[in-house]
């Protein structure tokens, strides 16, 4: 099996109420980096991701996962959708989400193992939330229901991990040790994919960068994307009104947020 490409898109169209949202999308991302997907509000980013994971309809075009089909690689996907889709209502407790991550097909009507159980309380560990194991989703911030979260993508023991907008709403320290995390799954050879929204941490947090504005406007290595041609091609004329976005460009320091 050949796994250096983790996603390519050929000729993809997405049109909403016959309006394009996504128009002839063609690329290839490689294996075993942190992609970052940015561009404008509006310009795409979260269909994309729908796209890829087969939830909504395609008006043109394919999508491979590892040079296959979604369905064939399913078990080595795992997407985590905005939190804001998400009902934090449910009567569940954080390990009961987690847990969900360790549910296969085959395994809907099985009971879980105890190694499931340490997988789960393992994933949690990652994300510094082991302690609320037996807290109510519901009872969490915005930040900590996010951690909870990426532990149960964590627990799926996935290759490829699709993240949409996963710093959106989270505190200093979160958005951290998200990003130290996807250094870490990094190393392990996994794939990590992130829809993100913010320029001045962009650089930052990625190898390789998506740049969307409904089409394709460049794909490829940070250092060749992060160019003022390509930015304002993306950005139009609403790359001026972002902050420090000057100072990015020419890599003279990119701003971290405050602790």
């Amino acid at each position: 099996m050949n796994d250096k490409t983790a996603i390519e898109a050929h000729n993809l169209t997405v049109s909403y109420n016959r309006r394009p949202v996504l128009w002839n999308v063609d690329f290839e991302l490689p294996a075993g980096q942190v992609i970052g997907i940015i561009g404008p509000n509006g310009s795409g980013k979260t269909t994309l991701l729908k796209a890829i994971m087969d939830l909504v309809k395609k008006s043109s075009g394919y999508v491979k996962l590892f040079e296959q089909d979604l369905e064939e690689v399913r078990e080595r996907i795992s997407y985590v959708p905005q939190r804001e889709s998400v009902d934090w209502d449910f009567p569940a407790s954080v390990m009961d989400v987690v847990l969900m991550g360790r549910y296969r097909k085959n395994k809907l009507l099985k009971r879980l193992s105890k190694a499931d159980r340490d997988l789960a309380a393992e994933a949690l560990e990652k994300v510094n939330m082991l302690e609320y194991s037996n807290r109510q989703i519901s009872q969490l911030s915005g930040g900590q229901q996010q951690r909870v979260f990426i532990a149960r993508s964590l627990a799926q023991g996935a290759d490829l991990y699709i993240m949409d907008e996963p710093f959106v709403g989270v505190d200093a320290a979160t958005e951290e040790a998200i990003m130290l995390l996807m250094q870490e799954m990094k190393k392990e050879g996994k794939t990590v994919v992130v829809v993100h929204h913010d320029l001045q941490t962009a650089k930052l947090y990625f190898d390789w960068i998506v740049l969307l504005n409904t089409r394709l406007v460049a794909s490829g290595p940070k250092d060749q994307i992060f160019n003022e041609a390509l930015l304002q091609e993306a950005y139009g004329g609403k790359l001026n009104v972002l902050s420090k976005v000057g100072e990015l460009i020419k890599e003279k320091d990119f701003p971290v947020r405050e602790k």
